[in-house]
């Protein structure tokens, strides 16, 4: 998330291109040192103390968690590391509202309808956006304590406070944040694990947020993103409504179909009109129904030309707050419709495929297990893995090289290879 105020903070975009992407991104051997640090990293634990302390840190509590610390210099290439595959955003949103992620969110919302219930009624905040936030950031909690792409948080912090240069002040911060929270008793560093960036838990919080927006919600006497997901939830509900605004009974928006010979300069994605006004102009819903609020102001953008329409709302950009990347905050307000119950998009992007059923990327997965490209496994979520064999076989098979476990691949499966 965000960090508001800060002139020298990450985007949580940069955090999660950094944290989550790392399912997808390659692993470079880690350097044996600091990349940039006029002092050992023993002096600069040493030196680092005394403003732990000034942060109001014990003695007892730092000495604790720092002495015997070693840093965690492999972050140092998981930073530089870029995705191994460029994704349009038609397949980004596939990926990520994935017929895996429609179906198992259902069933969480289910599960989860009291605390969704408390949510909604305390924040305002709609419980479809917050099951899509949980869904995007951890898929509702299945990876948060997966070794294979999470890592412990107090290394990597220390490793990047002591030898990142760039943002040193940064990474310092967060560290005595993570520090605070375990002095005041809510984590334990075994427990805080998370992307290589320091997100941790259900929504991936960075400290910072952990402390400022966490919420008791489960009136255990702490704060935690990791366990029941209730604090984590709660948390994200709360950013969405006091740092990005969320505007209660608004929705995010709609995809909307333009006329013929609609001035393409109108869909700027910065004018505001009511939906009223957009409606003069000849601008309906995708799906024919009738605007639900005329008077709520929305924006219109074609983020791909050729593609489907939209217009935006103001939570729109409550969620654009959380994660500042047009394409994370489409992916989540798609999701959110689909798990309401609500369809696909209307309108094709140029030169898209639908999503695959669950069925298909299992056999997808299945398929290429038989032929000997490890996914790691056939439940139906393509992540690092599965991308890495499918672009195995599509190097094989002469295909385009995209690591997207689509249609297209699945028909060249389905040829024998």
């Amino acid at each position: 998330m965000r960090r508001a105020g800060s002139p020298t903070a990450l985007t949580r975009r940069t955090l999660l291109t950094a944290g989550t992407a790392t399912l997808v991104a390659g692993f470079a051997p880690a350097p044996a040192a600091a990349q940039s640090a006029a002092t050992s990293f023993d002096q600069w634990r040493a030196s680092f103390k005394a403003r732990a302390l000034r942060r109001g840190i014990s003695e007892a509590t730092y000495d604790r968690v720092m002495n015997g610390l070693k840093p965690d210099t492999g972050v140092y290439a998981l930073q530089r590391a870029q995705p191994e595959f460029q994704e349009a955003l038609w397949q980004y949103l596939n990926r990520r509202v994935s017929d895996w992620r429609i179906i198992t969110g259902q069933q969480r919302a289910a599960e989860q309808k009291a605390l969704l219930d408390r949510i909604e009624r305390d924040y305002g905040v709609d419980r479809f956006i917050v099951m899509a936030v949980w869904g995007i950031e951890s898929s509702y909690g299945e990876v948060i304590d997966n070794p294979k792409y999470m890592r412990p948080v107090l290394p990597a912090l220390a490793a990047l406070a002591w030898g990142e240069p760039r943002r040193r002040a940064y990474w310092e911060q967060e560290l005595l944040n993570a520090l605070v929270i375990i002095d005041r008793g809510w984590g334990d560093p075994r427990q805080m694990i998370g992307s290589w960036a320091g997100a941790m838990g259900h929504t991936q919080w960075m400290p910072e947020v952990w402390l400022n927006m966490g919420v008791d919600f489960d009136r255990d006497g702490r704060i935690s993103p990791f366990g029941r997901p209730d604090d984590a939830l709660a948390g994200a509900a709360r950013y969405l409504l006091q740092r990005g605004r969320y505007q209660q009974g608004e929705s995010w928006g709609c995809e909307v179909r333009l006329p013929a010979g609609f001035n393409a300069r109108l869909a700027d994605g910065k004018t505001y009109r009511s939906y009223a006004q957009w409606s003069e102009l000849g601008v309906t819903r995708a799906d024919g129904a009738a605007f639900a609020s005329p008077a709520h102001q929305v924006r219109l953008t074609v983020p791909v030309a050729g593609g489907p329409a939209f217009a935006i709302g103001r939570n729109f950009q409550s969620i654009y707050s959380y994660n500042p990347a047009f394409s994370y905050a489409l992916a989540i307000v798609h999701l959110a419709d689909r798990l309401r119950g609500n369809g696909p998009f209307v309108q094709r992007f140029p030169g898209s495929e639908r999503t695959p059923t669950l069925g298909e990327v299992q056999e997808i997965q299945r398929r290429l297990t038989a032929l000997g490209f490890d996914t790691d496994g056939t439940d139906g979520r393509v992540g690092r893995d599965t991308m890495r064999a499918v672009a195995a076989f599509q190097r094989k098979a002469g295909l385009e090289v995209d690591g997207y476990a689509g249609l297209k691949v699945l028909a060249r499966l389905r040829q024998g290879g």
